[in-house]
């Protein structure tokens, strides 16, 4: 899986706060702030969160600590109807409709109900082999969050989503598994159809739990794209991300940080959605090729810039050239001053007024 520019996935998440105006207002400010996709959350609520789960703590400081986590979640799940509604309101708005599936009939709501292009893993699901295998099993691209993991839970999933790929109707083990990412099919399917996300799952996440240098480590372990799911304030992180080499970028946003919900806070509101995905294009631009050559717009200043040997006094055809009469000047027009010693000893091919630019001709080299 490839991307030829920085992936940009707004992320709206549950802060449409179950409101279908919400979510197609929030479809606006994604599409008038240039970004490439914008994401929901598709779930039931009752196959992904036990009525005895606890909130977490920025969840109870958001949302308060009266209602239970599936008591809150369950408000802002949306219906395959309004499902059906955003992915056509997204059309118009010729942005691309993304969700994250947490359960497996959600999973099949959106690959075979609103026929969408890839898949997104979050973070929380990275250690839920019967999801994982299922989404593989769709032979879509996944977006692989890697939030709260280390290396070895990273393998481990992306064992069994070489599996899913490489046998869909195959029976799963732990060896299986292992064996499907450790063989040579089963590296070139990741490569095709993988992409990792460095995360850190806290909202919003302290700077200095970010650790940017974890996307190296994955791109060196891994040998796949590693993109950044950022959760921090601001949007400096996200661009530090791309001049870093990541190839997705999601970022959380809202219509306004203000709202009620559990996201809202760690969210950008929509100018500084528009800001960040400006931003991360001239970051782009900025990248460039890898190339260390003169750049179109440098040629102009070359000669300029750069110095030539001239004469640093009036020279006679046949005088000697010495360290006192020959020295270094602009325009770079003439002989490099890197063959200053060259020239030491040998006689002048012509005769030079002080400051006049050496000439290869004349002087024989």
């Amino acid at each position: 899986m490839k991307t030829d520019n920085v992936f940009i996935i707004a992320e709206a998440g549950v802060n449409h706060n179950g409101s279908l105006e919400m979510a197609k207002k929030l479809i606006d400010a994604a599409a008038e702030a240039g970004a490439d996709a914008v994401k929901f959350q598709t779930f039931k609520s009752n196959q992904v969160i036990s009525k005895f789960a606890e909130k977490a703590a920025y969840q109870k400081q958001t949302t308060g600590n009266e209602e239970s986590q599936l008591e809150m979640v369950k408000k802002l799940e949306l219906d395959e109807a309004a499902h059906h509604e955003l992915r056509g309101y997204c059309v118009q708005r010729d942005i691309e409709f993304l969700s994250t599936p947490f359960d497996l009939e959600s999973v099949d709501l959106l690959v075979e109900k609103m026929g969408v292009s890839l898949l997104k893993v979050p973070s929380g699901e990275i250690t839920n082999g019967p999801l994982l295998l299922k989404v593989a099993q769709t032979g879509l691209p996944v977006i692989l969050s890697t939030g709260m993991a280390v290396l070895g839970e990273i393998e481990q999933a992306l064992g069994v989503l070489a599996f899913g790929y490489l046998y869909p109707d195959g029976k799963p083990s732990i060896h299986a598994c292992q064996a499907a990412y450790t063989s040579n099919a089963g590296r070139q399917i990741l490569k095709e159809k993988v992409m990792l996300l460095h995360c850190t799952t806290e909202y919003p996440a302290p700077l200095e739990d970010v650790n940017l240098l974890a996307m190296d480590t994955m791109r060196a372990a891994f040998g796949l794209p590693v993109g950044y799911s950022d959760h921090t304030e601001g949007i400096v992180v996200p661009i530090a991300a791309v001049a870093r080499g990541a190839n997705i970028i999601e970022k959380h946003f809202t219509l306004d940080k203000n709202l009620p919900g559990p996201d809202h806070k760690a969210s950008l509101e929509p100018g500084e959605l528009r800001e960040m995905v400006q931003a991360i294009r001239q970051v782009e631009k900025a990248l460039g090729s890898a190339v260390k050559a003169p750049s179109p717009s440098e040629h102009k200043n070359k000669d300029i810039a750069r110095k030539s040997l001239v004469a640093a006094e009036d020279i006679l055809a046949g005088q000697v050239w010495t360290e006192q009469n020959l020295t270094t000047k602009r325009p770079g027009t003439g002989i490099s001053p890197m063959r200053f010693w060259e020239l030491l000893g040998k006689t002048a091919g012509k005769s030079y007024k002080e400051d006049e630019v050496l000439t290869e001709y004349a002087d024989h080299l």
